[in-house]
């Protein structure tokens, strides 16, 4: 199993209740995104560090798995958690004990970001992944990166888990979706959803 999907908090039985249960949830809302959304480095992403006017203090570091990075002058500095805006002011200050009013940026090149980051999919998925949310992410963007869904898979019986809001669930139609092509049953995904496809009952 890949480390990324070991992060799979709700037993299999809940899986089963909740298929068996989806079509007494709500259905999920359309639109969820936030145009406040602000990406949160984390363990496994890649980070471009550039000083300007300082090559000899830019450079590409990992975030390593405890959350932190090292990099010139400046060592063992926590990443995880912060936006890639925030992580340069932080860099700026550790700087500023050795170069006069540095500048930097921080871009992050490779993303994996922490499961708060991602949009897991589980169960009758054709690829069973985490993925990296990005802004206006969709279901159907979603299903398209995991290779749509099973035969076996009784997908408008899926379940939407939304962590944003204490992992309440919602119903979303993938056979509609993806079968029909009922765009009516495309919605708006949000960092920190699982999406939980059953197995059909024969």
């Amino acid at each position: 199993m890949s480390p990324r999907l070991s992060f799979v908090v709700v037993p299999l039985a809940a899986l089963v209740l909740a298929g068996c249960a989806s079509s007494s949830l709500p259905p999920a809302p359309v639109k969820a995104a936030s145009t406040s959304y602000q990406y949160q480095v984390g363990p496994g992403d890649q980070l471009e560090i550039n000083v300007w006017r300082h090559p000899e203090l830019s450079a590409r570091v990992p975030v390593r798995p405890d959350g932190k990075v090292t990099s010139p002058l400046i060592e063992d500095l926590v990443a995880v958690g912060k936006s890639p805006a925030a992580l340069a002011r932080e860099i700026e200050q550790r700087l500023a004990r050795y170069i006069r009013e540095p500048s930097v940026t921080v871009l992050v090149t490779t993303f994996v970001g922490n499961s708060s980051e991602q949009v897991r999919v589980v169960g009758q998925a054709a690829r069973p992944a985490a993925l990296p949310y990005k802004q206006n992410m969709t279901l159907l963007d979603v299903m398209i990166a995991v290779g749509g869904i099973t035969e076996f898979a009784a997908g408008n019986r899926a379940v939407l888990i939304r962590q944003a809001e204490n992992n309440k669930q919602y119903s979303v139609r993938l056979k509609d979706l993806l079968k029909g092509g009922d765009v009516s049953a495309n919605v708006e995904v949000l960092p920190g959803d699982v999406i939980m496809i059953p197995e059909g009952l024969f």
